[in-house]
């Protein structure tokens, strides 16, 4: 009896030795909360882009780790016990809730208020837009990378594994798919699952499946009838591949971020910023979707005079990683004990 005591209070507050960030939830003030919505926002706007994960963010503001865990309590038989007996409130203690209500709604605050202007960005900047986000995301390259407590033969066969792998996925084909029920909630599973992985953007995984601007113009119009289709695969992806997450980080935490890092590494083929349209094909629309493209140099130099683009393009770029530094700085200050943790 009191060792079903003491694994339900275990398993109903998530302890900072368990994950990055946390401290147990009854010990977070207002200010806290607002915090976490704040890096909500962050994980929103990055999810929205393409070739960005917010689960990259997540890392980066020192979230991931209890999030994950957070997420993977919902399966557990804690919770579902909890909840078959009508105890709410227990229920929503078991899997963190005040936190994983902050971060959801940052992220569905970054989804509605920036997913025009970044949709805009995409179409008539794409070059500004990529070039800072290839700054971000490789700042976020050497942040996450210290997460890695020793690193071994092991670990850097595992960096090199998810290099290699996210390489070779974001140069797929994007492919045309319909738009039946079933296939917006496979799309929502498996957008989410790479959505909570450093390296592997949701967005992208979208793009893969022919369904990103199908998707965005969803939310533009606020269709709530595919936003729902979608958001219930999302539901369903992110417990399930929660519980595999949670179990890596358990058992092999090391090798698990030295993977997740090699994801990020792979990821950054696809948002260099300076590429060149081998092949595409046509939308719904009639519009043009790039589906093989090849990595170039930026031109330094136009009609012999210095190229003020690539200088502004490669401007966004340092910003990008400076914005990253600064986060890594800030989460480290708001929880000096991360870096022994």
């Amino acid at each position: 009896m009191q060792q079903g005591i003491q694994e339900q209070q275990e398993t109903s507050v998530p302890s900072q030795r368990a994950f990055g960030d946390a401290r147990p939830a009854q010990q977070r003030a207002w200010r806290d909360y607002l915090g976490l919505v704040a890096r909500g926002f962050a994980m929103g706007s990055a999810d929205v882009v393409p070739g960005v994960s917010g689960g990259t963010m997540a890392f980066i503001l020192g979230i991931y780790e209890e999030l994950i865990m957070s997420i993977r309590a919902v399966g557990q038989p804690t919770f579902l016990k909890a909840l078959a007996r009508l105890r709410v409130a227990e229920a929503l203690r078991v899997i963190n809730f005040p936190f994983l209500a902050a971060v959801g709604a940052g992220i569905g605050l970054a989804v509605l208020t920036l997913a025009k202007g970044l949709s805009w960005m995409l179409q008539n900047q794409p070059v500004m837009l990529w070039s800072f986000f290839f700054g971000l995301v490789l700042a976020s390259v050497m942040t996450v990378s210290k997460r890695v407590k020793r690193w071994s033969p092991a670990t850097g066969a595992a960096l090199l594994v998810g290099a290699v792998g996210a390489y070779l996925l974001v140069g797929a084909v994007p492919l045309q798919t319909p738009n039946a029920w079933w296939f917006l909630v496979l799309s929502g599973a498996l957008a989410i699952c790479a959505m909570i992985l450093p390296g592997i953007s949701g967005a992208f995984i979208l793009v893969l499946l022919g369904k990103y601007q199908f998707v965005l113009d969803a939310v533009n119009q606020r269709d709530l009838v595919t936003l729902g289709l979608v958001g219930l695969g999302a539901g369903l992806g992110i417990v399930t591949f929660a519980q595999v997450l949670g179990w890596l980080f358990r058992r092999y935490h090391d090798l698990t971020v030295a993977l997740l890092t090699g994801l990020m590494v792979g990821s950054l083929r696809k948002i260099w910023p300076w590429k060149e349209v081998v092949d595409f094909i046509l939308d719904r629309h009639g519009e043009m979707i790039p589906t093989v493209e090849r990595n170039i140099l930026p031109p330094l130099a136009v009609g012999g005079h210095f190229n003020w683009e690539v200088g502004l393009a490669l401007g966004l770029a340092l910003l990008g990683f400076a914005t990253v530094m600064l986060l890594d700085h800030w989460a480290h200050l708001l929880d000096p004990q991360e870096q022994t943790a």
